[in-house]
């Protein structure tokens, strides 16, 4: 059942599913929506936890028409709700999303138990020229930078097709319908375009503020670094000695949470219950 909670003048649904344990919050990335951890969220619910999966601010049933859509903004929507929800909680953030709840965590401790962070947008980028020489990269690269200057619903469908390499999950080609119809809803791209635009700079500054358990997910074949392991690497190398841990997926592209959900969730809890003891 969908829920709302007001928030900077605009509107987050959300979904909780659980009737108790400890509150874990699950974050998409840009373009996506709370049905981006479908596969994740019953897994969870299942080892004892209470899910709530929020649609980011412009995307899925969330409200258009917010004035900005940096990791700073959406950082201080999940504090929100994680306080509307009776936190603490363990935030789980994917690509943009990923470096809210770095934000998150640093800007109420008190709050955020642990972060995971799934191919999380993070640190401020730069492209080597050698970058390029990578086809996955190359390729995904240019539909990104298309999408955001042309608002391209097309090419943003073509992006997903490199970053899901290998086998596709079983509902692809009605998840895809989804997404397009979502992104032709007036406001769904241009909020899009706009988080696309925001450097994740305000993250980064904020990695060594971090005082809780971190762990890092990457996919061995994610289109969106030309070395997604270094990318991994150097978020936790950030991070306060001993707070960060980074698992690689093999096979997986940017989405790994979605193509290799077991995996995720395997690693999730190995991870929580380290934390917890």
């Amino acid at each position: 059942m969908t829920e709302y909670l007001t928030v900077d003048g605009g509107t987050l649904a959300y979904e909780v599913t659980g009737a108790s344990g400890p509150l874990v919050v699950l974050a998409h990335g840009m373009g996506d929506s709370r049905e981006a951890y479908r596969f994740v969220t019953p897994a969870l619910v299942a080892e004892g936890y209470r899910v709530a999966a929020v649609d980011l601010r412009g995307c899925g049933e969330s409200s258009v028409g917010w004035a900005s859509y940096t990791r700073s903004d959406i950082a201080d929507d999940l504090i929100a709700l994680v306080n509307h929800l009776g936190g603490p909680a363990v935030l789980v953030g994917h690509s943009i999303s990923g470096g809210a709840a770095t934000i998150a965590a640093a800007k109420a401790p008190s709050l955020i138990t642990a972060v995971v962070e799934l191919a999380p947008f993070t640190r401020k980028q730069q492209i080597a020229l050698g970058d390029l020489r990578v086809a996955r990269f190359r390729r995904g690269m240019f539909r990104l930078l298309g999408t955001g200057l042309f608002g391209s619903v097309r090419l943003w469908k073509q992006y997903l097709e490199i970053a899901y390499p290998g086998p596709k999950p079983v509902d692809w080609n009605a998840r895809l319908d989804r997404i397009d119809a979502m992104l032709r809803e007036p406001g769904r791209m241009k909020a899009m375009q706009l988080m696309g635009r925001s450097a994740p700079v305000d993250a980064g500054a904020q990695l060594g503020n971090v005082r809780c358990p971190v762990l890092v997910v990457q996919g061995t074949l994610d289109p969106d670094w030309a070395s997604p392991q270094a990318e991994g690497e150097a978020i936790v190398a950030a991070l306060p000695s001993g707070l960060g841990r980074l698992e690689m997926i093999p096979g997986a592209g940017h989405y790994p949470h979605v193509q290799f959900p077991s995996q995720v969730v395997t690693m999730m809890l190995s991870f929580l219950g380290s934390v917890h003891a």
